[in-house]
């Protein structure tokens, strides 16, 4: 590894290059618990940028770590020791939306809340929402598939995404898919780098499927006495043959701390809510949040409020999207976890995730995309002794078994990076893990990409 000989390279090509800790200090964490500084950051302006700042580094193999806006919950952009940062954040322009069809083209660095609010004004709509839509970056968003609230009737970014440009590890540039609907020429590359978090390449543009907007979403607030009520409402509404376009729970612990910090006038003695929208043609909405409300009903909701205009309907939403900030100001540190089971499963995942969290004696709140199966369990640290990582680490450990044990996976929408590395072998043989091994092996021989994530 020959640091000075990389940087003097750049150095020749003219790239925007930061040494400084004091500078890059600010790149050395992300979302998660994990810290490491990186040796430098660099900053990229086009593809053939990238194509020379990898190049470069696969010649002196020095770890490159791709980064947009670091929001990774599982120290996903979290560098290697010794290596530098590929930030992507200023290749932020949305090249092209193409309105006959229905596609956006855009740079990795752009904000997706960015492109919401670009294509909603032409009547277009972008479903991927992950919570932290308004910071995070596509790029980021494709390395993670990323989803969110609406991917239970919508589906994750991997069903949004028809083409792409990606720079390999060696500095070569490829492109597959287009605007094209259906293609089944040759393998289907698009699969193999959305969701490696940034192993395999570097994704440069990306072309992604847009649907017309709907005419109307409504939202209605149904509210327990009982969480596991709550829960089996989740399947009772799948059961009656209901897609609403978002579906989340959120328990008593995660309503109080919201409510405390961005207030949306959630009820602070329940001990759940379903935050529930359905979206489409006016007449259908109205028949199907009537048939929503009953099953809310008659499952035990207490009280089932509608909300009555936009502006209390995006108050809501705020709220849940506050969350893990609302969880940030009551604690020390917070532990927020990805499980993801069986819609069916869903009550008693979040049984097994509160009498774990009991009999750690840790606080937990849990929210989750609950139309999915995704559950965020927020294990919320108070004292950061040894002592307590130390039971947080088990109980992390014990809610990944259950989840398993349950049919369900390690992560629906934040990845593995390195949070969650240890426990791959919990979920995958031995030879499905060589053969992940073997493909980055392949596209990466000299292992310079995000090397310390996921595998």
């Amino acid at each position: 590894m020959d640091l000075s000989g990389f940087l003097s390279v750049i150095q020749v090509k003219r790239l925007e290059v930061q040494t400084d800790p004091q500078d890059t200090s600010c790149y050395s964490y992300d979302a998660s618990n994990l810290e490491s500084l990186p040796a430098a950051v660099i900053f990229v302006k086009n593809t053939q940028e990238v194509s020379t700042v990898l190049e470069a580094a696969n010649y002196f193999k020095i770890p490159v770590t791709p980064r947009g806006a670091g929001t990774s919950l599982a120290g996903g952009t979290i560098v290697a020791p010794g290596g530098v940062v590929l930030s992507l954040t200023q290749m932020n322009k949305i090249l092209e939306i193409d309105e006959e069809n229905l596609t956006a083209t855009v740079q990795p660095g752009v904000i997706t809340f960015d492109l919401h609010r670009a294509v909603e004004k032409l009547g277009l709509f972008y479903p991927p929402d992950p919570g932290s839509v308004k910071m995070s970056t596509l790029g980021g968003n494709i390395a993670v598939n990323a989803g969110g609230p609406h991917c239970f009737k919508y589906g994750v970014t991997k069903d949004y995404v028809l083409g792409m440009e990606v720079v390999q590890a060696n500095g070569k540039v490829i492109r597959f898919g287009g605007k094209y609907i259906k293609n089944v020429s040759g393998l289907d590359l698009g699969s193999l780098f959305i969701g490696s978090e940034g192993i395999l390449g570097v994704v440069t543009e990306a072309t992604l499927r847009l649907i017309p907007l709907p005419e109307i979403q409504r939202t209605l607030l149904a509210v327990y006495n009982d969480l596991d009520a709550a829960s089996e409402t989740v399947s009772d509404i799948v059961r009656n043959k209901i897609v609403p376009a978002t579906l989340e729970l959120m328990d008593q612990v995660s309503m109080q701390l919201i409510e405390k910090a961005r207030p949306a006038n959630l009820p602070l003695d329940a001990a759940a809510g379903l935050l529930i929208a359905v979206d489409g043609p006016a007449d259908q909405v109205a028949k199907e949040m009537k048939v929503v409300e009953a099953i809310c009903l008659r499952n035990g909701a207490r009280e089932v409020r509608v909300a009555r205009d936009d502006a209390e309907q995006e108050k809501l939403w705020e709220g849940r999207r506050s969350a893990n900030g609302a969880m940030s100001q009551n604690c020390k540190a917070f532990i927020v976890e990805d499980t993801s089971v069986p819609r069916t499963m869903l009550p008693e995942m979040v049984r097994r995730i509160k009498e774990i969290a009991g009999r750690y004696n840790i606080p937990c709140a849990v929210l989750g995309h609950s139309g999915d199966g995704n559950v965020h369990p927020h294990l919320l640290l108070q004292e950061l002794t040894e002592d307590e990582w130390a039971r947080a680490d088990k109980a992390v450990d014990e809610i990944f078994r259950a989840a398993l044990d349950l049919g369900g996976t390690l992560t629906g929408e934040h990845g593995i990076g390195l949070v969650k590395k240890k426990y791959l072998n919990w979920q995958f043989s031995s030879d499905a893990l060589e053969l992940m091994r073997l493909l980055k092996v392949t596209l990466d021989p000299n292992n310079i990409l995000n090397p310390n994530v996921l595998l």
